[in-house]
């Protein structure tokens, strides 16, 4: 097939994974049981979080809108790329892209900057239990959400708007599943100087803060558990921040070893590969770490299946 474009902007090509007829049916299939498992569990978090009135706490309140971003960050790219492998075709168009790009961003943006809050939520829930309630306020947690999603999406807004600076070929071939802002600008005909600075400057300063306030704030949860005497009230205090450390941990631990293994080989496959871990797997992983680890969460989620089953 013949790819033109009339209105004289580039026509990307996503080629995914592989090309192999047999192998799509594998991918698809296996992508949309991932993409369906990382919908309806994280969708299951918001309900159980929403219907019941013990969950109505700041901790909670982060972690539905964690839910909600998770699901909108995969949503950013494992639809188009189940949408490709079913129609066979990998043409995504230069606004679709660049929107792509941008939202993928935002999301990305927004997961880091709430676990930088649910961090800080529970710096305060530990180290001043006493003036939890005063402190984590409501409005304060409506500011704190609103904050996020300031930063994000104007974090998202230079990348983006950079990118429309640069000229492609008529025809673009993206050796990935979606348009990741690195490979798309390896793929670049013009100088991409200035778009390389402002992805490290963003990087570097949507990377380094958030995770410098999750690192402050356990630093003095842990030197406020350690002053706790008895076992099982240091038990007590560290279990509250387990499901977060967890997912936290999941977060930066799939991030690093995209970054490490972007660095260590230029594979396409390599990179593909190591991005399904936090595009896909980290997402999917959130709602089983937060409703395995905590009582309040199995005991909520018991409470809605039974409620919907019984209204069936």
């Amino acid at each position: 097939m013949e790819l033109r474009n009339h209105s004289g902007l580039p026509v990307f090509l996503l080629l995914g994974f592989s090309e192999k007829p047999e192998i799509q049916s594998v991918l698809f299939g296996l992508f949309l049981s991932l993409y369906l498992v990382t919908v309806f569990g994280n969708l299951l978090i918001i309900l159980a979080i929403s219907s019941d009135s013990h969950l109505h706490t700041p901790m909670y309140f982060f972690l539905s809108n964690l839910s909600f971003s998770d699901i909108c960050f995969t949503s950013t790219t494992i639809p188009k790329m189940l949408l490709s492998i079913q129609t066979q075709n990998k043409v995504i168009t230069y606004a679709g892209c660049i929107t792509q790009m941008y939202f993928f961003t935002v999301f990305g943006l927004l997961d880091n900057l709430l676990l930088t809050a649910m961090a800080y939520d529970r710096f305060v829930a530990v180290c001043h239990p006493l003036h939890y309630t005063v402190i984590m306020n409501p409005q304060l947690c409506a500011q704190l959400l609103a904050l996020t999603w300031l930063i994000s999406v104007l974090g998202a807004l230079p990348e983006s708007l950079t990118m429309l600076q640069l000229s492609f070929c008529a025809v673009v071939e993206i050796p990935h599943y979606f348009c990741e802002l690195p490979e798309v600008l390896k793929l670049a005909c013009s100088n991409t100087f200035t778009n390389n600075v402002v992805l490290y400057i963003v990087t570097g300063v949507m990377g380094f803060f958030p995770l410098a306030g999750i690192l402050f704030s356990y630093s003095r949860i842990v030197s406020s558990v350690l002053k706790i005497s008895t076992v099982g009230g240091k038990y007590k205090a560290f279990s509250t921040c387990g499901s977060h450390l967890s997912v936290v941990s999941l977060f930066y631990g799939t991030c690093l070893g995209v970054y490490l293994s972007s660095t260590w080989t230029h594979a396409s496959e390599t990179g593909m590969f190591a991005s399904v871990l936090y595009t896909v797997v980290t997402p999917m992983m959130n709602p089983f770490i937060y409703s395995l680890r905590n009582r309040d969460m199995k005991r909520a989620l018991r409470k809605l299946l039974c409620s919907m089953s019984s209204s069936q």
